[in-house]
């Protein structure tokens, strides 16, 4: 069986490299949101942030490497960067909005009791 047209051929003593760097991605993605999370809930310090924060910067340089191993177009590796600076404010904006919507019950509620 040939090559999908238009990819180029990957050899195959660049499998284990490339099986390496791909589940970097993923152990450094749990822990930066594992950490984040935690550490927004209360369960661990906010000192523990920075941790979080070196561990999306090695997922992203993890991820760029996993790009030029499996020779990615310039697009697609501008599409994972930018994938990843969104990455970077998730964790964020789904506890704002956590927040936002504990105030509005809140309030909501106190009003239906007053």
């Amino acid at each position: 069986m040939g090559n999908v047209t238009g990819w180029p051929a990957i050899a195959p003593d660049q499998f284990l490299p490339i099986f390496i760097v791909a589940t970097l991605v993923l152990v450094f993605g749990v822990g930066y949101a594992a950490i984040i999370t935690l550490a927004k809930m209360g369960f661990f310090s906010k000192k523990w942030m920075p941790v979080g924060y070196l561990f999306w910067g090695l997922q992203t340089f993890c991820l760029y490497e996993l790009a030029v191993l499996i020779h990615s177009n310039h697009y697609t590796t501008k599409v994972l960067v930018v994938t990843m600076v969104a990455y970077l404010f998730v964790p964020h904006l789904y506890f704002y909005l956590v927040d936002e919507a504990d105030k509005r019950y809140e309030n909501d509620h106190n009003d239906l009791n007053q």
